[in-house]
């Protein structure tokens, strides 16, 4: 028997502990603090998630739960996580996730938290502007986005439009983990998303149209994607109809079928067989139509044929076909 085992730390010592060891970290015992920090880090991992020996007690979760709301420590964690070592930011977006998914009954503990600290969601989103922790951050966003009344929060303030920008970084990695946030923000919750998009119409559309044209391959192709979506979904049939009466968006969508890549025309194609399908087209986007009909009957009558086991894309193309023939 080892008498010299240290006791496990209680979750009031490990959360005072960490407390005391971040507001340390400007200071002159930083490289210590960073230490503990890693090392309290692994212990708080190993309350909520057990280890081989042993399960996680839902008592001293619970205990730990609630001496972390009381610190604060959520909003210490997001504010510092770039001054902590590599493994420790990991181990913040694990502790982070955990407690997220924490219930008691029908509620979420953690969730009910973060709504009345609606900071800490921002601090998150900020957090694509560093690329040390962009990953960590967004990691931890998605999680918080599962739950729709923190996606209300997110879709309520001006902070949701800096995703505009963050899909078009030259970090491919931040800019793809961005987009896998900001399409999760416009998917999951279909109602809140709809009653978004139709408040918000003009500004979203002028921004998304940018993304539409921009000179990044993927940001236009993952843009284009989640556009045939966001307008395909029967939540957001009022928005679907207003983007397909505007006479400039089937212009796009035309000049987007030619594009160089194969891809984006394609996707493209999901947009452009949403205008013509409408069986009330408005007069500007039946001149359009009108106007380039056997143009388009020629360049769709070879458009990607070499598709042929896609039986879907086939019928489709046929449909329009005999749309535009019947104009």
């Amino acid at each position: 028997m080892n008498f010299f085992k240290s006791k496990p730390k209680t979750p009031y010592e490990l959360a005072r502990n960490l407390k005391e060891s971040i507001q340390k970290l400007d200071g002159p015992e930083k490289r210590k603090a960073t230490e503990d920090i890693s090392k309290i880090l692994v212990a708080i991992k190993t309350m909520l998630y057990g280890d081989s020996e042993n399960d996680p007690v839902p008592e001293t979760v619970a205990q730990l739960a609630q001496e972390v709301y009381s610190n604060n420590l959520l909003q210490l964690l997001v504010d510092n996580i770039a001054k902590f070592e590599f493994e420790a930011k990991k181990d913040v977006a694990q502790i982070f996730n955990n407690l997220l998914r924490r219930h008691i009954g029908s509620r979420s503990p953690t969730v009910e938290y973060l709504c009345t600290r609606d900071q800490i969601l921002f601090t998150l989103i900020h957090g694509y502007e560093n690329q040390e922790i962009a990953l960590n951050c967004g990691m931890i966003l998605r999680e918080c986005l599962r739950h729709e009344v923190l996606t209300k929060i997110v879709l309520n303030s001006q902070q949701v439009y800096k995703f505009f920008d963050y899909v078009e970084m030259n970090t491919f990695d931040i800019a793809s983990d961005a987009f896998a946030t900001f399409k999760e923000i416009l998917s999951r919750h279909k109602t809140l998303v709809a009653e978004f998009l139709e408040r918000n119409y003009d500004t979203f559309f002028e921004k998304y149209t940018q993304l539409l044209q921009s000179t990044n391959y993927v940001t236009k192709r993952q843009s284009l994607k989640l556009l045939g979506e966001i307008l395909l979904d029967r939540a957001n049939f009022t928005v679907m109809t207003r983007y397909i009466a505007n006479a400039d968006n089937l212009k796009l969508m035309m000049n987007l079928l030619k594009d160089r890549s194969r891809n984006i025309q394609f996707e493209a194609f999901h947009v452009f067989k949403v205008f013509v399908a409408n069986p009330n087209k408005n007069k500007p986007v039946l001149d359009i139509l009108s106007k380039n009909q056997d143009k388009l009957i020629s360049f769709l009558s070879t458009f990607h044929n070499d598709r042929n086991e896609d039986e879907q894309f086939n019928d489709e193309k046929a449909f329009l076909l005999k749309q535009i023939q019947d104009l």
